[in-house]
């Protein structure tokens, strides 16, 4: 398992300085989005050239960090046609961005059927479902065209809201460049989470052959929700995930997501720790 945490998450440094603390800090890759450490000049699809690239690829490996995903989460599901056409532009840009970085993935959720990016009802209809998979179909053919895997992330407040759903999308895209992102945490809401074993083992028989990155994190129960919150300060039970990527995927890269700079090290080592007492024998 490579373990590393959202870069956004880190000490809020220019980009040089904060790499070296990410990597004083035992991390081995980062999850990178761009308009959370960079500037809006830096950040915007007109900026990101082969150049920008290879400087921040330089920079990464002087560094010793892996960029494990190029975060992009635009909404394709949006009733806003002009939004919608920004977005698949920008989508095609990180693709592109993506290949001359030597990223490992751009991922991304699976939005809404609304402007607002917000849960209601009908984010878990088969029409929203429909809608998702034909607008996605597009960004993969262009990922497949760049060499770029693009992974979706189930979130229970999204269209792919499950794993079943989420298997759905993957036959009825039926392309290698089209993997998961597995964030347990996601799967989650305060109507299943006391099912959560149940949950995660499922997803992993439904999706484990897909999984390219492995997102984790925890959770508390407050106001009636479910809040996310660093690993091992809440009520996650990590043994199903741990021992799917001991036993199947041990290089794996694994980013924390939720971590503050002053509790980072502490989620890592807790991650180590358990990690290591996982038997898969």
């Amino acid at each position: 398992m490579q373990i590393g945490l959202r870069l956004h998450d880190a000490a809020k440094l220019p980009i040089e300085e904060r790499l070296q603390e990410v990597r004083k800090q035992g991390f081995t890759c980062v999850h990178l989005a761009l308009s959370k450490v960079m500037p809006p000049e830096l950040a915007s699809a007109e900026a990101l050239t082969p150049g920008y690239a290879m400087y921040l690829k330089n920079l990464f490996e002087k560094n010793e960090l892996a960029i494990a995903v190029l975060g992009c989460y635009l909404n394709l599901a949006t009733p806003d046609e002009g939004k919608l056409q920004e977005f698949v532009e920008k989508y095609r840009t990180h693709i592109r961005f993506a290949s001359q970085l030597g990223c490992g993935v751009v991922g991304t959720e699976t939005g809404a059927p609304n402007t607002e990016y917000k849960f209601e009802p009908a984010c878990h209809s088969e029409e929203a479902l429909e809608l998702f998979i034909e607008r996605l179909r597009p960004i993969v053919k262009y990922a497949e065209k760049m060499g770029v895997i693009f992974a979706i992330e189930p979130v229970w407040k999204h269209i792919v809201c499950n794993p079943k759903r989420a298997r759905m999308v993957l036959d009825a895209i039926d392309s290698p460049n089209l993997q998961i992102i597995l964030d347990p945490v996601n799967l989650l809401d305060i109507s299943n989470y006391e099912n959560q074993i149940e949950i995660v083992d499922g997803a992993i028989e439904l999706l484990g052959k897909d999984v390219s990155v492995v997102h984790l994190k925890d959770f508390v129960v407050e106001d009636g929700g479910l809040k996310s919150v660093a690993a091992g300060t809440g009520q996650m039970n990590y043994e199903s995930i741990l021992k799917f990527i001991k036993k199947r995927k041990p290089f794996i890269h694994t980013t924390l997501e939720n971590t503050v700079p002053a509790n980072a090290v502490q989620a890592k080592n807790y991650i180590l720790e358990r990690y290591q007492q996982i038997s898969v024998s």
